[in-house]
């Protein structure tokens, strides 16, 4: 399953931070009411700049020599969540001030962008919104951070969970809460054998490498995506930037563990082979791309290595049409609201996946892969899936629902 939001360009799974200038010395105090704008930006980012290095560094004590001494119970959360991300293995990591708000005397409040990539994974940065909150120290002549929460994304972070557990596989590194090593090793094997497969049904240009979370709880992975929605029913999601052709975006596959613990090996290999080809394709995903066609697509790699009859794949979506309710559209994207109707989800997916069945049995995977790229090129929704049947698979939406249709009856009747 792919995060809607994340089509619009950004998810906010994880956290991110910025370097810059450190304070030149004998700055004004820029807490009061004469001192420049500027000067305050420039105090803020040092802090800012100096806690970043720390995180790097994986010192606690220039970490928290950053925090306002008096705040005791955000020193101790943040000790503790550094201690969390002992394991994680950071190559980048960075604050980056996009405004100072709210300034009043001695105090600031500050609209971050947090940055950080994964050593040997992120080619582009993982991001989330935080709203810093600061105290300007005169005797000091620097500012420290009172409060840390979420910005506009409302994400939350896994090492705010809890200890970050670390297993590695060929192609996969798994990042887990409160799940034992060896849960987090077999979802490590299951996403490798996931790789290749998706690599031989989506051969074009992307990193061959996966980072999965997973998350303590149900609860605790909405927390990840900054939601309120159910998960309950869903056993990973997917989140990142959509749309940036040549770069590989940074993707993480988030693992419901009480969902995804209910499922067979059969089931497990689909979802991590779905989610793994939400990556694959990201860069080749943007607002003018469907539900149906992403998600289909996704199913359509999953099960491609998969020998199972058809009916089997789409049980909803063959039930009503052997009670003789075909379906007389491709499903919206308000079907794919998981939220809803779980019955009314289950044929949404299905029909995507029959959608993208039809195109490779009757115009070839190449014509697949190319369909699903046209659509993606295009600069808006409208228009987008219509240009790319002409185009490329030389028919129209009326005759490809047709013909869908037609496929629906044929096999899963």
């Amino acid at each position: 399953m792919n995060d809607g939001r994340g089509r619009n360009g950004r998810r906010g799974t994880a956290a991110a931070l910025l370097a810059g200038l450190l304070l030149l010395a004998g700055c004004a105090a820029p807490g009061g009411d004469d001192a420049p704008a500027g000067s305050v930006g420039r105090g803020v980012r040092a802090t800012l700049d100096r806690r970043a290095d720390a995180v790097l560094r994986h010192d606690p004590d220039a970490y928290l020599a950053t925090t306002d001494p008096g705040a005791t119970a955000l020193r101790t959360a943040q000790r503790r969540e550094l201690a969390n991300l002992a394991d994680v293995p950071l190559s980048a990591w960075e604050y980056r001030l996009l405004r100072v708000t709210g300034r009043n005397g001695g105090r600031a409040t500050a609209d971050v962008e947090l940055r950080y990539r994964i050593t040997g994974y992120d080619a582009a940065p993982v991001t989330a919104d935080r709203v810093v909150e600061l105290r300007w120290e005169g005797t000091d002549g620097r500012w420290y951070v009172t409060g840390d929460r979420p910005g506009a994304d409302g994400g939350h972070q896994l090492w705010q969970q809890g200890a970050v557990r670390v297993a590695r596989g060929g192609h996969t590194l798994v990042l887990g809460v409160g799940r034992s090593d060896r849960e987090l090793r077999a979802i490590a094997r299951t996403t490798d054998r996931a790789v290749p497969a998706v690599s031989d049904a989506w051969p074009g240009r992307w990193a061959g490498r996966v980072v999965v979370l997973v998350p303590r709880t149900t609860a605790d992975l909405a927390a990840l995506l900054g939601s309120t929605a159910d998960y309950r029913g869903i056993a990973a999601v997917t989140t990142g930037r959509t749309g940036e052709p040549g770069r590989n975006p940074a993707d993480r596959v988030i693992v419901n563990p009480e969902a995804y613990g209910t499922l067979d090996g059969f089931g497990q290999r689909v979802v991590l082979a779905h989610e793994t080809t939400h990556v694959a394709t990201r860069a080749r995903t943007s607002a003018a791309t469907p539900a149906w066609l992403s998600e289909g697509l996704a199913d359509w790699a999953a099960y491609r290595a998969e020998d199972r009859e058809p009916a089997r794949n789409a049980p909803e979506l063959a039930a009503a049409v052997r009670r003789g309710a075909l379906p007389a559209a491709l499903p919206t994207d308000a079907d794919f609201g998981f939220a809803g109707d779980p019955v009314r989800l289950a044929r949404a997916y299905e029909g995507g996946w029959t959608a993208c069945q039809l195109i490779a049995d009757h115009w070839g995977e190449p014509e697949l892969r190319a369909f699903y790229r046209a659509v993606g090129a295009h600069p808006e929704r409208d228009g987008a899936v219509g240009q790319a049947l002409r185009e490329v698979l030389g028919t129209t939406p009326a005759e490809f629902t047709a013909l869908w249709r037609t496929w629906l009856r044929t096999h899963l009747a």
